[in-house]
C-alpha cells in the first residue's frame, strides 16, 4: 500500500472515528436493573395509552401558576405537585436572531415536556407528592437589588394533622435551586417519612439531517462504583433501573443544558426510572432511610436542583463529577487539557474565534517535529515521482518487478514510503478530541468571531469557510506526491470535494479550525517541498 493510499484511509478513518464515537454515545447499554426497597414513588394513573403524538395526554394535571423572577431565571411552579413546570434561562438566547427570546429549558407544553418533581411518601398515611395540590401564598415573586436569595412557600394539610410547607428558595447568580419539606406533626401518630426527587421528560425525536451534529439527550446518573452512566430514554421501557446508592446525582441532559437533582453525598438512596404510557420518561431518586416524625415534633427534609447550562466553571465548584456531563467521549483525558488551553487562549484573546486559531497554531507547534519528518518524507516521494514513473512504464504489465524496482529505489535514496503516515496516525486522537471540545462546550454557543461569523456553534451562514477548507485540501493535495494510478489520482482529487460538503453545515468553529489547520500545514509542506526540491514550488 502505497503512500497515498494511505493518507486516503487515515482520512477517511477519521470520519468513521467520528461517526463511530457519536454512535457509541448514543448506544451505551443502560444500567442493570435491581429490586426496589421502599415504597413505590406514587404512580400517575389515567395517561393515555395511545400512540405517542404531540397531543398525547400530560401525566400531570395543571393548578395555579407561581411567577418567579431571579437574575437569571424566570420560573414557573405550579400549584399541582408543587412542580417546577417553565424555566427560562435569562443569559442564554434561544438564537443570535431572538437576542431577547430566553432559551426555555423546562417546559410543560408542546412536544418536549420536561419538569422537575419531587415529593414525600410514607408508610402509614398521606403526604404531598407530585399529584397533591398545595396553597400558595402568593402568585408572584422577584429577587429585589439587595436581595441574595428568594424563597417561595407551599402548603399543605390533611385532618390527620399533619402540615407541610414546600419551600423553593432561589439564589443571586446560581442555577442551583434548594428544596425544603417542614413537616409538622400534630396528629397522635409518628410518622415514617421517604423523599423522592424526579425529572419527568417527553420523548425527543432524534434529530436527523446534516444540520444536526451527534449530541446525546437523555437520563444519566452517577455514582461512586460505576461513575458516569448515559441512560437513554427509549431504554427505560425495556430496563427500568432500581439501584441503591450512597450520594451520586441524577439527571437529564441535552446538548449545552441539563437538569440535575442533587441528593444528601451520606444519603443512602435508590435511582430508579420510570416509561409512562404516551412516551414520558421518569428518573429520580428516593431515600432509603425514613425520617421519623413523631406526634407533636417537627422534621425537615432537604434535597436541591441545578437547571442550567454546562458552565464548568460552575458545574465543577458544585460537585465536580459534574463536569462529566460536558461529554466528550472516550478521548476525555486528551480533551480536557486541550479545553484547559482554549479557555486559557479566551482569557487572553477574548474572543473564542482568535482562541481557537491560537489553540490550532499551539497544536502544530508541539506536533511539528513529527510533522517535518511526515512532510520531509512526502516531498523526498515527490521528487522521485518522475524516476517512479519510469519504473511504472517500464514494468507496468508485471507488479511483481515493479514492486521490487520501486523497493530498491526508496532503498537507494534512503526513502521510507511510509515515513509519512506515523506522525499522522499519532496526531488523529488529538483531531477528535479537540473536535469534541469544539462540539461540547457551550461557551461557544452564539459566540462570535468576526465578520459574518455571529455564531462559532452554528454554521457559516454563507459556506465561506467550508469552501475555503475544501481548496486548502486541495492546494495540499497539490503539494503532496501525485498517485501514479488514474483512479487512486481522481479519488485523492474528490477527497476534498467530500469533505468540503460534509463540513458545510458543521459549527463554524470546527471548521475554522481545520482551515487554519490546512493553512499552516500548506506554509510547512511548501516550505520542506523547497528544501528538498531545491526550488519553490
Amino acid at each position: 500500500m502505497d503512500n497515498q493510499r494511505f493518507i486516503l484511509f487515515i482520512a477517511l478513518s477519521v470520519i468513521i472515528l467520528l461517526l463511530w464515537s457519536a454512535w457509541e454515545n448514543e448506544h451505551r447499554p443502560a444500567p442493570a436493573p435491581t429490586t426496589q426497597a421502599v415504597p413505590a414513588v406514587p404512580s400517575t394513573p389515567g395517561v393515555s395509552t395511545e400512540q405517542p403524538s404531540a397531543a398525547a395526554t400530560k401525566p400531570f394535571t395543571d393548578g395555579e401558576r407561581i411567577q418567579v423572577d431571579t437574575d437569571l431565571v424566570h420560573a414557573v411552579i405550579d400549584t399541582s405537585g408543587g412542580d417546577l413546570r417553565v424555566l427560562d434561562l435569562r443569559k442564554y438566547p434561544v438564537s443570535v436572531d431572538k437576542p431577547n427570546t430566553p432559551f426555555k429549558l423546562l417546559d410543560d407544553e408542546g412536544t418536549e415536556v420536561f419538569v422537575a418533581q419531587s415529593g414525600l411518601i410514607a408508610r402509614n398515611g398521606a403526604l404531598p407528592n407530585h399529584k397533591t395540590l398545595y396553597t400558595a401564598e402568593a402568585r408572584h415573586y422577584e429577587l429585589g437589588p439587595d436581595q441574595q436569595q428568594l424563597e417561595v412557600h407551599l402548603n399543605w394539610s390533611n385532618p390527620d394533622g399533619l402540615r407541610v410547607t414546600k419551600t423553593y428558595t432561589f439564589h443571586r447568580n446560581d442555577y442551583r435551586v434548594d428544596i425544603a419539606y417542614e413537616i409538622n406533626n400534630t396528629g397522635h401518630k409518628a410518622r415514617e417519612v421517604y423523599q423522592y426527587a424526579q425529572w419527568l421528560r417527553h420523548h425527543v425525536e432524534e434529530k436527523k439531517g446534516l444540520s444536526s451534529l451527534p449530541s446525546f439527550t437523555g437520563g444519566v446518573i452517577y455514582t461512586e462504583d460505576k461513575k458516569y452512566e448515559k441512560i437513554p430514554l427509549d431504554h427505560m421501557a425495556d430496563h427500568p433501573l432500581a439501584r441503591n446508592v450512597e450520594g451520586g446525582w441524577v439527571a437529564m441532559i441535552e446538548h449545552y443544558f441539563l437538569g440535575v437533582w442533587l441528593p444528601g453525598k451520606k444519603e443512602q438512596h435508590e435511582f430508579y426510572s420510570e416509561a409512562l404510557p404516551g412516551q414520558f420518561y421518569v428518573l429520580g431518586y428516593k431515600t432509603l432511610t425514613p425520617v421519623t416524625v413523631a406526634p407533636g415534633q417537627k422534621a425537615t427534609l432537604t434535597t436541591s436542583l441545578f437547571a442550567g447550562p454546562k458552565e464548568q466553571a460552575r458545574l465543577g465548584a458544585i460537585e465536580p463529577s459534574l463536569k462529566l456531563t460536558v461529554d466528550y467521549g472516550w478521548l476525555t483525558f486528551i480533551a480536557v487539557p486541550l479545553y484547559w488551553i482554549l479557555e486559557g487562549m479566551h482569557k487572553l484573546v477574548g474572543n473564542w474565534g482568535w482562541a481557537i486559531i491560537l489553540l490550532t497554531m499551539l497544536i502544530k507547534l508541539v506536533f511539528y517535529p513529527l510533522s517535518r519528518a511526515s512532510y520531509r518524507s512526502m516531498a523526498q516521494m515527490r521528487k522521485m515521482q518522475p524516476r517512479m514513473q519510469a519504473i511504472k512504464e517500464r514494468y507496468g504489465d508485471d507488479r511483481q518487478k515493479m514492486n521490487q524496482a520501486m523497493m530498491e529505489l526508496y532503498k537507494t535514496e534512503k526513502i521510507n514510503p511510509l515515513g509519512g503516515c506515523l506522525p499522522i496516525l499519532v496526531q488523529i486522537p488529538v483531531f477528535i478530541s479537540l473536535y469534541w471540545v469544539l462540539l461540547e462546550s457551550i461557551e461557544l454557543r452564539q459566540a462570535p468571531f468576526m465578520f459574518w461569523i455571529h455564531d462559532l456553534s452554528a454554521p457559516d451562514p454563507y459556506f465561506v469557510l467550508p469552501v475555503v477548507m475544501g481548496l486548502s485540501m486541495l492546494a495540499q493535495q497539490w503539494l503532496n506526491p501525485q498517485p501514479m494510478d488514474p483512479m487512486q489520482k481522481k479519488l485523492m482529487y474528490a477527497m476534498p470535494v467530500v469533505f468540503m460538503a460534509f463540513f458545510l453545515f458543521f459549527p463554524a468553529g470546527l471548521v475554522l479550525y481545520w482551515v487554519v489547520q490546512n493553512l499552516l500545514s500548506i506554509a510547512q509542506q511548501w516550505s520542506i517541498n523547497r528544501s528538498v526540491e531545491g526550488k519553490a514550488k
